[in-house]
């Protein structure tokens, strides 16, 4: 992982919950704009499902 990469994630987690989601979805929507064609939509559904999954885990463990 580069390290531009990590400064992301690290400047993500220090997002609040509604600022995660809305940078995951703007980020899933670049992916599939700059995806090319043969990206199946089977992939990037799985791709946004485990995001969101993941979201739902950390929001749970806050609630904890």
């Amino acid at each position: 992982m580069t390290n531009a990469v990590q400064h992301l994630l690290s400047s993500f987690d220090a997002l609040s919950d509604a600022e995660k989601y809305a940078a995951a979805r703007e980020v899933l929507r670049r992916v599939q704009e700059a995806a090319p064609a043969e990206l199946a939509d089977e992939a990037l559904v799985a791709a946004a499902d485990e995001v969101f999954q993941e979201l739902d885990r950390r929001e749970a463990m806050l609630r904890d």
